[in-house]
């Protein structure tokens, strides 16, 4: 309250000439020539880091590409004496225009032994990726080509190998980055999938930073036309809707702050992926499910039930969204030691999964209706719950009544029918499931 006071403290001018206005908005407040536009600007300006480099750094380079054999290897440069680099191995006397592609040969500034033939690109600072001055060579990707080069430019002063992420660091203190661009582009350097990219690329093109300024513009104009009030409300006309719109203004804020921050899980689950856990009893065919989704042999399949005693885990990219597939023991009733340790992992899997599907056998689907092994079941069935009936295969004249006699008494909201043997069913799924990861 004390800063608010402090850009809108009682001014004999501001009064006479602004607040005596019945129209009074915060606009035509911050626009008038009494008020002091530096005071505003000091509100108003973005996010400012607090992080200053160092007067004298060292000048960083490192290979920018993949390490190991390839086409083309790019070593960039960044730092004061960046041109020093270009001047010395490339034995140019004037620094190159800035952004002109230009071939030229690089030399060991040591020994002048011709080291390789190369793209050399400048780019002056701030008018960088770092902010600083930038240099990049464009080499050949043989391993001896690299390594020549970054060991000659490693015999020049005050040049040293950049650390683990020094170039971005360097952006940030320069004010090029801010910590939301730089979690996207990690993001988009790591992204596996169609929808990882979309989101990181997002994030790092400023989305969230977009986001973030335009609240707090927003928290400014409240706190400026709250404190106007509170300074100026008792003796100047004031409009009395004046608090009403604030107030409307941070309940809607509120609601988008609130909303934001449910959905923070969105980018840990795609960089993480989507956990999915198959649970069901013996010999149900979870395996061979998780099989038909992997398109590979993941898991083993068998006729002897309890054949998966351990909970194996599948990576898998399905319709653009990483998940991670857990195919679980088989829940049942047992007073085998082994056996009641997989039944007790596959219960921590399902509470740790962000969707469960139970996968139960058509053929057995009357037993769990009356059977003991209902309350195994039940145990760790919610209404999200996506109950699977494999085997459909062997479809019999009341198995449709009993299928949804068993997901009303399990209370799922949605039952899928499939066969692993014919395929039946599979695509559904696969489309069903994608739709679900859209909405979660």
């Amino acid at each position: 309250m004390l800063f608010g006071r402090a850009i809108l403290r009682r001014q004999g001018v501001v009064r006479q000439s602004l607040l005596s206005n019945r129209n009074f908005t915060f606009e035509s407040f911050l626009s008038s020539k009494s008020f002091p536009a530096s005071r505003f600007a000091i509100l108003s300006r973005p996010f400012a880091t607090t992080l200053v480099s160092p007067l004298k750094q060292d000048t960083i380079f490192a290979l920018s590409t993949a390490s190991g054999k390839a086409g083309v290897a790019v070593i960039r440069i960044s730092g004061n004496n960046a041109a020093e680099a270009v001047q010395r191995m490339a034995l140019m006397k004037a620094i190159p225009a800035p952004r002109k592609a230009m071939l030229k040969k690089l030399y060991d500034p040591e020994s002048n032994e011709l080291l390789d033939n190369a793209i050399v690109l400048w780019f002056p600072g701030p008018h960088s990726y770092t902010g600083e001055d930038t240099v990049e060579f464009h080499i050949h990707g043989g391993n001896a080509v690299t390594r020549s080069v970054l060991e000659a430019l490693e015999k020049l002063n005050q040049f040293r190998i950049a650390e683990r992420g020094e170039f971005s660091r360097r952006a940030f203190d320069n004010d090029k980055l801010d910590l939301t661009e730089l979690e996207g582009l990690a993001d988009l350097l790591n992204a596996e999938t169609e929808m990882q990219r979309k989101i990181a690329l997002r994030q790092a093109d400023g989305s969230l930073r977009h986001q973030y300024e335009s609240w707090r513009q927003q928290l400014i104009k409240c706190m400026a036309l709250t404190e106007a009030v509170i300074d100026f409300g008792e003796d100047e006309n004031i409009e009395d809707n004046v608090l009403i719109d604030v107030s409307a203004i941070v309940g809607r804020l509120r609601e988008s702050i609130k909303a934001h921050l449910d959905d923070n899980r969105i980018g840990e689950i795609l960089r993480d992926g989507i956990h999915v856990t198959i649970s069901g009893p013996p010999n149900a065919g979870k395996s061979s499910f998780l099989n038909l989704l992997a398109q590979r042999e993941a898991a083993i399949v068998s006729d002897i039930p309890g054949t998966t005693r351990d909970v194996v885990e599948v990576s898998l990219n399905l319709g653009g969204y990483p998940v991670v597939i857990s195919d679980t023991a088989g829940i049942r009733a047992s007073t085998d030691i082994i056996e009641m340790e997989g039944v007790k992992r596959a219960k921590a899997k399902i509470l740790s999964a962000d969707l469960h599907i139970c996968l139960l056998a058509l053929t057995e689907v009357d037993m769990y209706l009356h059977g003991k092994d209902h309350a195994l079941l039940t145990e760790s069935i919610t209404p999200d719950t996506i109950l699977i009936i494999n085997k459909t295969d062997m479809n019999s004249n009341d198995s449709e009544t009993a299928i949804k006699t068993l997901s009303k008494k399990l209370g799922v909201k949605n039952t899928w029918l499939i066969s692993c043997r014919t395929g039946y069913g599979i695509d559904a799924a696969l489309k069903s499931l994608n739709n679900l990861f859209k909405h979660r």
